[in-house]
């Protein structure tokens, strides 16, 4: 029997302006978010990926500790738990990328990983914490991930994920194969400029040295009062071989649906052998500071 999984990636605009109450701009994305997740659902999808801190606007863009009201704990706080409930509702596993507060002063960019009875399976937490202008202000935010590279086996397939900026690290993408991803998501947030052409580049290329399948997306719109660029959109699956066979639009609310076979992943490492002609014992220079 072929192993095919339906995923779904959402990709959306911010719904209310930065000056909003901080719980109303939450409850709006949050309760746009559920609508789309029931759209992903009744399309068939078994695993569902929601943009990075899918409940508000990229407010990196600023630094203000106002933000830091944003946080929840993960998996106790709010949000984690309604997804929980609307997993087992709907039988489908979810990512829910959010802002994670472990203690006060600990903030993470974390997604939390919410299996199809809704049990939730675990974290990951952004590791590579960019700080560049103009707005990408993120060390103000969020301390460098501290769990490694987790694989989370949902039963039917094994899923990892990696965070906006850590798809520029090509150590992580390896790691998340070499620990048994068979698909990899990435949820972002980045905008039209330098990095454009890198967006169908880095994700494939990490997909084509590892052989398995990724979700990569991204947000759409251009969010005020910080104006930073527009946040183009065009999520999309690649293959094990780095092609591209399904992408959203550039600037539209979008849920994303394909069929990934899994049984690319083997046929392709049967004809690329990467993992059996690595050497590792001539890359400690890699891991040097």
């Amino acid at each position: 029997m072929p192993r095919v999984v339906r995923c779904s990636l959402i990709q959306a605009t911010n719904v209310e302006p930065a000056d909003r109450p901080l719980s109303q701009i939450k409850q709006s994305m949050i309760d746009k978010h559920v609508a789309m997740i029931r759209q992903a659902g009744a399309a068939g999808a078994q695993i569902v990926c929601l943009q990075e801190i899918f409940y508000g606007p990229y407010f990196c863009a600023e630094q203000t500790t106002r933000w830091y009201d944003f946080t929840e704990p993960v998996p106790d706080g709010p949000t984690i738990k309604l997804m929980q409930a609307l997993a087992k509702e709907l039988k489908l596993a979810i990512v829910v990328p959010v802002y994670e507060i472990e203690a006060d002063g600990f903030y993470y960019n974390t997604a939390a990983i919410i299996d199809r009875e809704g049990s939730y399976l675990g974290k990951y937490r952004k590791t590579h914490i960019p700080h560049v202008a103009p707005g990408f202000w993120e060390k103000f935010y969020f301390r460098p991930g501290n769990l490694g590279y987790p694989v989370f086996d949902l039963g039917f397939c094994k899923i990892g994920v990696y965070i906006c900026y850590d798809r520029h690290f090509p150590e992580g993408a390896r790691a998340l194969g070499l620990n048994g991803a068979e698909i990899v998501f990435n949820p972002s947030a980045t905008v039209a400029g330098l990095s454009e052409y890198l967006w169908k580049l880095e994700q494939p290329a990490h997909a084509a040295a590892n052989g398995y399948f990724v979700g990569a997306i991204n947000r759409v719109g251009t969010e005020a009062p910080w104006n930073i660029g527009e946040f183009y959109g065009q999520s999309y699956f690649c293959d094990p071989r780095g092609q591209i066979f399904a992408q959203a639009s550039r600037d539209n609310d979008e849920v994303l649906t394909a069929d990934l076979d899994l049984d690319k992943i083997a046929e392709v490492r049967k004809t690329w052998q990467f993992y059996r002609d690595r050497r590792p014992d001539l890359y400690g220079d890699l891991v040097k500071p």
